[in-house]
């Protein structure tokens, strides 16, 4: 059994290295964008106490999105989060598991979001989803560029038919390139620009008694070379499938035209307490 004295063994150092040495050329070649998946990295006891501290769909230490583009529940801050889902974010936000994201990915400067800003704990009920999207590019708070997403899964006997899969998109946003189911412990990360397009699109059809579960870090640079340094900031962007309607009437263009628009407008501390009311990152 693994218990609270073992928390200075979760992360997998060894298996961590090996990765970094062997495995950063395919991550950083990947298509369509730089990503990796590896299974069985963390105890799955560990992982499994970390699954158990997830409250309620009722609780309201969620945040709820629901809306034609995303429908999900997402923990705020770390002030809600158990001991263990606590220490394995620490150890996620340590300077050994940011070493090993430098080596990997080639992206240097690497510094963890003690915030959460939009990460940590995350539940997707029956019928739920995330519509293909890239993700907002800047922390405001820390004023830092977006560069890296870490995805742990801790769905247990999920099978395929359940559906929740994590996609990577093509440039166009024509058909998925990688499909990802989320099984437990698995860890999925991509780099993050304005093509890394992503999500898990298609509504989950789990039985009503499952929901899927999943920890999600992110991690920032303070500026960037590759190519989007110039890039105005913005939020979150979802991108139309073909065939599919997010934005009813207005299309998805000129709707974030208007959000760009608002944020010039409106003052910050505003736009917090507005996104708050409406259930928005």
């Amino acid at each position: 059994m693994f218990s609270i004295d073992d928390f200075n063994s979760i992360l997998p150092r060894k298996k961590l290295d090996e990765i970094a040495e062997n495995q950063a050329e395919a991550y950083q070649s990947a298509d369509p964008f730089p990503h990796a998946v590896f299974d069985g990295l963390f105890c799955p006891e560990f992982l499994r106490k970390v699954a158990s501290e997830f409250p309620e769909k009722t609780s309201d230490c969620w945040r709820q999105f629901d809306n034609n583009r995303e429908k999900k529940l997402a923990s705020i801050g770390d002030q809600q989060l158990g001991p263990y889902a606590r220490a394995l974010i620490a150890n996620l936000n340590s300077g050994t598991f940011v070493d090993f994201l430098v080596k990997l990915t080639g992206i240097e400067g690497l510094i963890a979001d003690p915030y959460l800003e939009g990460g940590g704990m995350h539940r997707i009920e029956p019928g739920g989803k995330l519509s293909v999207h890239v993700d907002f590019n800047k922390h405001r708070r820390m004023n830092l560029d977006r560069r890296i997403n870490v995805l742990i899964y801790l769905n247990e006997n999920w099978e395929e038919s359940y559906g929740g899969h994590f996609e990577l998109w093509n440039r166009d946003v024509t058909h998925p390139v990688v499909k990802v189911l989320p099984v437990f412990n698995r860890m999925a990360m991509f780099s993050t620009t304005e093509i890394s397009w992503h999500g898990h699109p298609t509504p989950m059809s789990c039985p009503p008694d499952r929901n899927r579960r999943s920890i999600a870090l992110y991690y920032y640079s303070a500026g960037r070379d590759d190519g989007y340094e110039n890039t105005e900031e913005h939020s979150t962007i979802f991108k139309e499938r073909p065939g599919e309607s997010l934005f009813g009437d207005l299309p998805s263009a000129f709707a974030e035209k208007l959000k760009r628009t608002a944020r010039q407008i409106i003052p910050r501390p505003l736009v917090v307490l507005i996104k708050r009311a409406m259930g928005k990152q």
